[in-house]
């Protein structure tokens, strides 16, 4: 999750510098392919970080349909090569001197696909599929999304650095989810998913029979957990 929005100073400056962004965006984004025609070169790397995420969820699917690892190995690797985009649009963004309302939607939309719905449908494929490890799921991507639309609201208000940089995350950044990924990606490398050896420590059973709704694999805590921290307000995340 890079930062691509501009720092401000006291509520009057934060309302004065929104109402000049909502009248510029509301003059730059007239008549025809005006979308298209006012992207930035960090705009278009951006797009690129959820051309990845959209790719992961796209294998993940081949993989359902036909079994072939190949496609499994592509859904794990394209969050990755999204992570590379997300770190270089901010980048882009401060060489260009270029900063955009638009721009800084795209990045959170962007990173809600690469870093949480595509690793979600990657727990889903490798064996998480009771019903409350969906349940787990879709609250893991909830959070996601609330996490980077909170991210939006207050970043103006988090203390930065001489050069803008904000001191901290508040919650866990969304792309930390990589980290779920990598360990998924070791399970299957080890065979440890669904229709081989089966997902480590196996599932708790909270109510009715085995098998049933009330099953759940004992993992899913895990990502319960990281939901939880995503939006934790408390938690301090220091930023490298």
């Amino acid at each position: 999750m890079s930062l691509r929005k501009p720092a401000t100073q006291g509520s009057n400056g934060r309302e004065s510098h929104e109402t000049d962004q909502k009248h510029a965006a509301e003059a730059e984004y007239q008549g025809h392919f005006s979308l298209v025609r006012n992207f930035r070169l960090a705009d278009l790397v951006t797009i690129a970080n959820g051309i990845c995420g959209s790719f992961s969820i796209f294998m993940s699917a081949k993989y359902l349909l036909t079994n072939d690892e190949d496609y499994l190995w592509s859904a794990l690797a394209f969050p990755l090569a999204g992570l590379l985009f997300d770190f270089l649009d901010g980048k882009v963004a401060r060489w260009r001197n270029e900063s955009s309302m638009i721009g800084q939607e795209l990045d959170s939309l962007a990173d809600l696909i690469s870093f949480g719905v595509a690793p979600a449908l990657l727990a889903f494929v490798v064996g998480f599929r009771t019903y409350l490890d969906t349940v787990v799921l879709t609250g893991f991507i909830c959070c996601g999304l609330a996490r980077l639309a909170r991210f939006n609201a207050t970043v103006a208000s988090i203390p930065k650095d001489a050069k803008g940089k904000a001191h901290y995350f508040e919650g866990l950044p969304i792309p930390s989810s990589l980290g779920l990924v990598a360990i998924l990606s070791y399970w299957a490398k080890q065979g440890w998913i669904e229709g081989k050896q089966g997902i480590p420590w196996g599932t708790i059973t909270l109510w009715g029979k085995q098998g049933g709704d009330g099953e759940l694999h004992t993992f899913s805590i895990v990502f319960a957990l990281w939901a939880a921290a995503m939006v934790s307000k408390t938690l301090r995340v220091p930023k490298i």
